[in-house]
């Protein structure tokens, strides 16, 4: 019987348990830190055994295999001594990929991930499709593998996932843009974060397609370097050579593929900003691909309705307006959203920081930023960082501390915008809780 062994514990971790046990492994679960009750009493009622607070080596260094949560660091001692056994190391989408022959729409990009995915997802289900939402969104590709079919999955990929996978295959991979993020994880060398994104490549044929944003400076470099034999389908706002998807000159959104030829005006499109465009343009010619017609389409491209803690508006206070943009966990996310603000905007920027330069973004800070408040552990960077670029900037250290700020500084017709930047794991539990504690605030603002 083939002992397989998971390092962690959450959505993915417990995923990969539950198939393995399925497909009739010797799985053993691992995890260094606290298992969440809800995961615990999954395994136990599937008789799965497991550990929290510590890894048990001698149950894991004779494994036959290794499935390794994203979250876990290569770097990790107990994810060292298992590569220096020689055990195989996988992600739990590797370990999934092997027991379905569903279609994979797989989707990557430093930003704009998950909106993509979420659209793409979107406009699937309401064609009437068969289709699972997996990856670092919905619930494990593993999970579903195990207990439900599903004919295609939108999956979003980070880097850590794609780290440890080896012979899955997309149908259809999607790279969105590559910028900085995650440097501390990869030697702070922007070249080692673009070869696990571009892993997404990796077992592509000629039937598979390839989709892209034309414009990326780091994408055309590394195509420069790395060849694939999918079909290329290129997106960009103007219509360039190859071009599948751009803006015409009367505004309407077009894309072309061997499959299918649509377009609707831009305007028409529910998501706003330029990222956002590039978001739909993916998620169109994705689904195009799919065979989706131009109708379901356009019904879909028009009525979604967004990402929680992505430019999601909070509430108006005394005539401010507040914009929760809390999975900005990166430099290059906030350019996207002070592209879409408009002047006199308050930003609250702080919180664990990965590696950032903050320059890609002063041009827009200095343009569009009447203040700056910093809510961190320690904001020494970002006041070094910006002291003298912007008329004000305060440091706080919690989330009322800099709600409170914002509303003392804000005049009517401003606009607050929480886009922080870094990680948020110095004052909170993830990105999700920090959005949820900024909409509590400002909700208790108006009372």
């Amino acid at each position: 019987m083939k002992r397989l062994v998971i390092l962690g514990g959450g959505e993915s971790g417990v995923g990969a348990a539950i198939l393995g046990k399925t497909k009739g492994m010797d799985v053993f679960l691992s995890d260094s830190g606290t298992i969440p009750s809800h995961y615990t009493a999954t395994l136990e009622a599937e008789g799965i055994p497991y550990e929290q607070g510590g890894h048990t080596m001698e149950r894991i260094l004779v494994a036959d295999e290794v499935v390794k949560s994203p979250g876990v660091p290569p770097t990790a001692p107990v994810v060292r001594a298992i590569v220096e056994k020689g055990i195989p190391v996988i992600s739990e989408i590797e370990l999934a990929g092997r027991y379905t022959d569903a279609r994979m729409v797989c989707i990557t990009g430093s930003n704009g991930k998950t909106t993509t995915t979420l659209l793409t997802y979107h406009i699937l289900k309401d064609a009437g499709l068969n289709v699972g939402l997996a990856g670092n969104v919905g619930k494990s590709l593993a999970l579903q593998v195990a207990r439900e079919h599903h004919d295609v999955y939108v999956i979003e990929l980070s880097s850590f996932q794609l780290e440890n996978m080896y012979d899955f295959r997309a149908n259809i991979a999607v790279i969105l843009n590559i910028t900085p993020d995650h440097l501390d994880r990869y030697d702070h060398k922007m070249q080692n974060y673009i070869n696990a994104k571009f892993r997404i490549l990796q077992n592509l044929t000629p039937r598979d397609a390839f989709i892209y944003w034309q414009d990326d400076p780091v994408i055309a470099r590394q195509l420069e370097q790395v060849a694939t034999e999918a079909a290329m389908y290129p997106f960009a706002e103007t219509k360039e050579e190859g071009t599948a998807a751009w803006v015409d000159e009367q505004g309407e959104m077009c894309v072309e593929t061997p499959v299918e030829n649509f377009r609707m005006p831009r305007a028409d499109l529910s998501l706003n900003g330029l990222h956002n465009l590039y978001n739909s343009m993916a998620a169109a010619i994705s689904a195009s691909l799919l065979d989706i017609d131009k109708e379901e389409l356009r019904k879909a491209l028009s009525n979604f309705e967004g990402v929680e803690h992505r430019l999601e508006p909070a509430g108006t206070v005394n005539g401010v307006r507040y914009i929760n943009d809390s999975k900005a966990t990166n430099v290059n996310s906030t350019w996207y959203a002070l592209e879409s603000m408009p002047r006199d905007t308050i930003l609250i920027l702080g919180g664990k920081d990965k590696g950032n330069d903050y320059t890609e973004i002063l041009p827009l800070v200095k343009e569009k930023v009447k203040a700056i408040i910093c809510m961190g552990k320690d904001n020494a960077k970002l006041l070094d960082f910006f002291s003298g670029e912007v008329p004000a900037i305060h440091d706080t250290h919690s989330i009322d501390e800099a709600v409170s700020t914002a509303a003392s500084i804000a005049t009517a017709g401003d606009t607050v915008l929480l886009s922080p930047c870094c990680a948020s794991f110095d004052l909170f539990k993830s990105y999700e809780d920090r959005g949820r504690q900024f909409k509590e605030r400002v909700a208790a603002l108006g009372k």
